[in-house]
């Protein structure tokens, strides 16, 4: 566009006898016209061109030139251009503003745009006009240099300038980007004698920027009461100030401004008031109403694409934004951007749609201006990481050209959570030798691999790094992030005393997270008093942490401690969740309390938790309580019966002793077409060898490869073997232990050990414990089991071969121990302890129980 200009200037220097040397203002009309162009080359050449033939020192030109090169970036001909032009400037403010103006325009040379300003200021003459201060003003702003704003403001005021409205937007803007919007910006505002549209959306966006949104909508309703009326940079800013309120009230603020948007053609017809009112509904969660608006729009452009699709993704309908994506591609004149990506590829991997990122993929190899932008690498690496398909994170992670730290911690954070320690510390030594700094993201991936390989040294090596360069939370930061991934790292890597050395350095910005890490690392080292007082140090606490320590005491076996932190939690207004529930139920085992049980049941049926693990957990425990009855109503009452709730029931007729039901419950199961996994065949197994259904169990044995297509596991290698020992078929368990594929573990012996007890195999016995004792030789369960054995066939002197090993080994039979929940009372009773108050009764009611069974007994053998 710059030619026909130039052939202009040509004429004009060819017709050296005509007035054309004189038209100063065609020259400066060519040199606005390669500013505007950003044509800096043909700049040069008429700059060459206007001192030959004299123009050089005019006005005008000077000007004209000064401001080509500003524009066009060339900072330093403009500088020296600036310099040359010398007494032009001392009297003309506009030299001065057109030098400032590009510098400020770079955003590369702020600090260099504050000491041309001194020195103007310095200078006396020309004084800086308000163009000038509204020039500065926007790079003290990007500073965040307050004291400078300030003393900008000062010299407005002494000038008088700070009344005018192009001064007054500007230290709007400046104030409230450096957060004093409630005084400062507001007193600036309230200041300008005539305020303009901009004057109102500084305002509105500067208190919307800094989370006022009260009273950035407040102030908006008073715009519409004067006579300034909203464009649609005004609806731009308080569209998203509306979708910060309660969800109903955004709603209704939002269908407001579109009304009155509909009632203003000017408006109407502005794709940007368009796109802002498609964003808002799209950010309120109303979705259909953002595409019906999006789809009544006359003309879109690609912001329009990019809102409606990010939109979507947003509000997890993938799918729906992909359909979007490709309807997109269709169009001739609008073509996706690296906005567009960055918001269609993520929903690829959200969606795990391996296929669709591919394609996607192959399009911005296509393309490649898509192909240099750095973000859709990066975006690219994380959707091929969760997507599992290692191969393609790393051939993407290559393919970047200009790589940036995000780049990195993307790679870095794809390996370990793949666990790929080795090419995990490769990337991050190939890290290093680039040059590349890591940041507290980089850590957070190096603490996360020091866990998954438990190298307490790793650890430390990234806490001193943290240390060294300043990324440990200070006392000034809210999210200790650092601090808190170190402190985990050190308790799951069982080094408590760092661990706690890391707590009481954060002790100035501990948050909840600190104190759960802490806790959790005192469970996993068995020290619940630590935990409990960590747990009371703690200013304030949530529902998380009080079911944290709640299942620490149930699990522990403590009980009636988690019983009273249950009641304790209610005592401070806090209520109880599925979770909750969860954490107490061990304690109901443990105390084998039904009565509690269905306390328990009964709250979470009052509170329509809804949950299926819950009520496979409550089902199970039941059972476990005795109260198999109150299981299998449980079972039917449960809607939607998933693989869990299955396999809790089945377990629960296992423990009773109730095979066939179990069974029932089983081929219920695959009638209804779910899917068995090892744990629920490994489960009706049991039970099938426990009730003594040989065949029934054999059957479902034979079936985990054939029907199911599954592998078989030691564990249910253990049950068949048990299952024919229990019936007697002795030698063919013994075979089938023998023609294993996989050596058989000490399950397997100990379970063949007990039949040959309850067979009276001695010899096969022997054998068996012979290999049992080589494998475990600790459990002083197999060595009872062999003396019974010995006792039974009378061969006493293995019996005392046995007690004598048990001794040089130093092994001890713990006390037997049964208790039973009585009106509400748990009773205990230990072997050989007479310490219960009713023990007389009870001894003398077994005794009388004792010969009333065997009274039959007597009364066959006559």
């Amino acid at each position: 566009m710059v030619e026909p200009y130039l052939r202009a200037w040509n004429s004009m220097i060819s017709d050296c006898h005509g007035d054309f040397r004189q038209d100063y203002q065609a020259v400066a009309s060519i040199l606005k016209s390669c500013a505007g162009l950003s044509a800096v080359k043909w700049g040069r050449a008429l700059h060459g061109s206007i001192v030959r033939i004299g123009h050089a020192s005019c006005h005008a030109v000077s000007k004209a030139l000064l401001n080509m090169y500003s524009k066009c970036g060339a900072l330093d001909e403009s500088k020296k251009l600036f310099g040359e032009i010398g007494s032009c400037n001392d009297h003309d403010p506009v030299f001065w503003n057109i030098l400032l103006s590009g510098f400020a325009g770079s955003r590369v040379y702020d600090a260099e745009t504050l000491r041309l300003f001194r020195e103007m200021h310095g200078a006396n003459y020309p004084k800086p006009s308000s163009v000038t201060v509204a020039i500065v003003l926007p790079v003290c702003a990007r500073l965040r240099d307050v004291y400078m704003g300030r003393s900008v403001n000062c010299y407005a005021i002494k000038s008088g300038l700070d009344t005018h409205t192009l001064v007054g937007n500007a230290l709007v803007s400046m104030y409230a980007k450096c957060g004093l919007v409630c005084q400062d910006a507001y007193a600036a505002f309230d200041n300008i004698d005539e305020k303009d549209v901009v004057s109102w959306n500084a305002i509105i966006a500067g208190f919307a920027e800094n989370k006022l949104m009260e009273d950035a909508f407040r102030l908006f309703s008073s715009m519409l009461k004067g006579q300034i009326k909203p464009n649609y940079t005004t609806l731009a800013n308080i569209l998203p100030v509306c979708a910060s309120f309660d969800d109903n009230i955004a709603y209704w603020f939002g269908k407001e401004i579109h009304g009155y948007v509909l009632r203003h053609n000017e408006l109407l017809a502005d794709i940007f008031v368009w796109n802002a009112l498609v964003s808002f509904y799209l950010r309120v969660g109303r979705v259909e109403e953002a595409e019906l608006l999006f789809r009544r729009m006359e003309l879109r452009d690609l912001v329009s694409w990019n809102a409606i699709i990010a939109g979507y993704a947003s509000n997890g309908e993938w799918s729906k934004g992909l359909e979007l994506f490709h309807e997109l591609l269709t169009l001739d004149m609008i073509k996706p951007d690296s906005v567009t990506l960055l918001s269609i590829i993520p929903a690829c991997a959200q969606s795990r749609n391996l296929q669709v990122g591919k394609m996607i993929h192959g399009y911005v190899i296509r393309h490649p201006l898509l192909c240099e932008e750095t973000s859709v690498g990066n975006a690219l690496v994380s959707f091929y990481a969760k997507c599992n398909d290692i191969k393609g994170t790393y051939q993407t992670f290559f393919m970047i050209s200009r790589r940036d730290l995000i780049s990195w911690n993307s790679m870095l954070d794809a390996l370990v959570e793949g666990g790929h320690n080795m090419w995990f510390l490769e990337l991050l030594h190939w890290m290093h030798c680039e040059g590349t700094r890591p940041d507290s993201v980089t850590i957070l991936s190096v603490v996360h691999f020091c866990v998954n390989v438990l190298k307490a040294d790793k650890i430390k090596e990234a806490h001193s790094y943290s240390i060294r360069h300043g990324l440990l939370a200070s006392k000034f930061d809210v999210e200790p992030t650092i601090g808190n991934a170190i402190l985990d790292a050190y308790a799951k890597c069982g080094n408590i005393g760092h661990a706690s050395k890391v707590f009481q350095s954060l002790s100035e910005n501990r948050n909840m997270v600190t104190f759960k890490a802490m806790i959790s690392g005192y469970i996993n080292c068995g020290l619940l008093d630590e935990a409990y007082m960590t747990f009371n140090w703690m200013p304030s606490s949530d529902l998380s942490v009080w079911n944290l320590m709640v299942r620490l005491y149930a699990e522990n076996d403590c009980s009636s401690q988690a019983l009273s932190l249950f009641h304790e939690l209610q005592a401070h207004g806090m209520k109880p969740n599925a979770m909750t529930i969860m954490s107490l139920l061990p304690a109901c085992v443990e105390m084998a309390s039904v009565q509690l049980m269905k306390q328990c049941h009964g709250y979470v049926i009052r509170s329509c938790f809804g949950d299926l693990h819950l009520d496979g957990a409550l089902l199970d425990v039941y059972a476990k309580c005795g109260s198999i009855g109150y299981a299998f109503k449980l079972f039917q009452f449960i809607p939607n019966k998933d693989l869990i709730i299955f396999t809790a029931m089945i377990r629960g007729y296992a423990m009773h002793g109730l095979g066939k039901e179990a069974l029932g419950i089983f081929f219920h199961m695959i009638e209804l077409g779910v899917k068995p996994d090892h744990v629920v065949i490994t489960t009706v197994l049991s039970a099938c060898s426990h009730a003594g259904l040989v065949d029934e169990g054999l059957n479902i044995f034979y079936s985990i490869e054939k029907v199911h297509g599954m592998k078989l596991t030691m564990e249910q290698y253990s049950c068949v073997v048990d299952l024919l020992a229990r019936g007697g078929q002795i030698d063919d368990a013994f075979s089938m232990v023998n023609g294993m594929p996989i050596e058989a573990n000490a399950n397997i012996w100990g379970a063949l050990l007990g039949a040959c007890r309850t067979h009276h195999e001695v010899e096969l016995g022997c054998l068996v414990a012979d290999r049992l004792f080589k494998i475990e030789a600790e459990n002083i369960g197999n060595y009872v089991v062999l003396s019974n054995l010995y006792a039974a066939d009378a061969r006493w002197d293995g019996v005392m071969e046995i007690r004598k090993l048990m001794r040089t080994r130093d092994l001890r039979k713990p006390a037997g121990c049964s208790w039973i929940e009585v009106e509400r009372r748990k009773n205990v009773f230990v072997a050989g302890d007479t310490s219960h108050p009713h023990r007389i009764n009870i001894y003398r009611i077994l005794r009388t129980l004792n010969d009333q069974i065997k009274e039959p007994f007597q009364l066959n053998q006559l």
